[in-house]
């Protein structure tokens, strides 16, 4: 052994006593660190590591396996790995201390000051990365966990919602049946297109209701529809709320496009989005105006529906489609939710942008061959 580096070793181990006191005196620790007990006995692990690694190379693997350890202790004291490195690099200061006390000769003490600060350095990263490592798998336990806990509560939901809107259906059905049949009989009656118009928007409701509580949509037939009719239709639907609102609509639709699709369902998408640009527009003191644009480009068919509305914040876009999540007062944040599985399960895409100046619900779908 080097004549100096033996006298080092003697003087460090001479002074154990010392060091160790010194040390702990300033060393940070939590009174609910159940670990605590365990400071003096690492302190004087990590000082042997050090002292023999003047006489022989450290084992690194050692040094890894112990960083290791104390990292898994820190994470089940729960303590903020802050304290940990402060007590860590503590100790390195008190060690380069000593061996700086020993008096030897300076030029012979500079490797060994770069050896210890090294194997600090490489003890503070392996301690560290795996404290990270464990933390970072604890916090997706724990997501994981909330996600799971959140999903069970929106199948309760989604049952106790099928059931309740269930028993409203059939009497509500046979309602819109009795006022449509009283105002084929009475056609003189007042306001029997308002009552059925306003029944038809709860049934439709409650058909949103019924999409979501399921967790796909339910197979039904598809047939050859025309987009400019259906269109027509629904605006002819809601025409009441077009009026009331002032809001004009300007329709280009290519004459020739035909989808083919469950018309029920397209239907609802494109009236919930009609209806939320009307409602939408009513934040506007004049000049209301809805869009609606249908083509065919690249084999696709494309369909925008725009309006002059006010923004939907850019935080929203992202969260719009999103279940049970709405903006309006009294709102039930299912709406463009269903209306995303029912076009993607016709193998389309629904997207929206929007500016100051408009918003976009663009409708991709693709064109069958007949």
């Amino acid at each position: 052994m080097n004549p100096v580096i033996g006298e080092l070793v003697y003087f460090l181990e001479s002074n154990l006593s010392i060091f160790l006191k010194s040390w702990k005196d300033k060393t940070v620790m939590s009174e609910n660190d159940f670990h605590k007990d365990k400071l003096i006995l690492n302190g004087l692990t990590m000082f042997e590591m050090i002292k023999n690694s003047l006489i022989n190379p450290i084992d690194e693997e050692k040094l890894k396996s112990f960083a290791y350890k104390l990292a898994e202790e820190r994470v089940e004291a729960n303590i903020n790995i802050g304290e940990f490195v402060y007590n860590v690099n503590l100790g390195r200061t008190e060690i380069l201390k000593y061996i700086y006390r020993s008096k030897l000769d300076y030029d012979q003490l500079d490797p060994v000051f770069e050896e210890v600060n090294r194997i600090f350095d490489l003890f503070s990263y392996h301690a560290v990365s795996k404290y990270t490592e464990m933390k970072e798998k604890m916090l997706q336990e724990k997501i994981q966990y909330i996600d799971q806990s959140h999903q069970e509560r929106l199948t309760i939901l989604g049952q106790m919602a099928s059931t309740f809107v269930h028993e409203f259906r059939n009497p509500l059905t046979a309602v819109i049946g009795f006022v449509k049949l009283i105002g084929n009989e009475n056609p003189e009656i007042k306001y029997l297109d308002i009552i059925s118009h306003e029944l038809n928007q709860l049934n439709y409701k409650i058909s949103q209701f019924l999409h979501v509580s399921k967790k796909e949509l339910i197979e039904s037939n598809e047939n050859e529809v025309s987009l400019l009719d259906l269109f027509t239709e629904i605006t002819e639907f809601i025409y009441a709320s077009i009026l009331d609102s002032e809001v004009k609509v300007h329709t280009d639709i290519e004459s020739n496009i035909l989808i083919t699709v469950n018309k029920d369902e397209i239907r609802q998408v494109l009236l919930n989005i009609l209806m939320n640009s009307i409602d939408a527009l009513k934040q506007r003191d004049y000049d209301r105006n809805i869009w609606i644009n249908g083509h065919h480009i690249n084999n696709q068919i494309v369909l925008s529906i725009m309006n002059n509305g006010p923004a939907i914040p850019k935080e929203s876009l992202a969260t719009i489609f999103e279940p049970f999540y709405t903006t309006k007062e009294f709102g039930t944040g299912i709406g463009l939710f269903v209306c995303k599985k029912i076009i993607e399960k016709h193998g389309g895409t629904i997207g929206c942008t929007s500016n100051s100046i408009m918003t976009e619900f663009t409708i991709v779908l693709p064109v069958y061959e007949q």
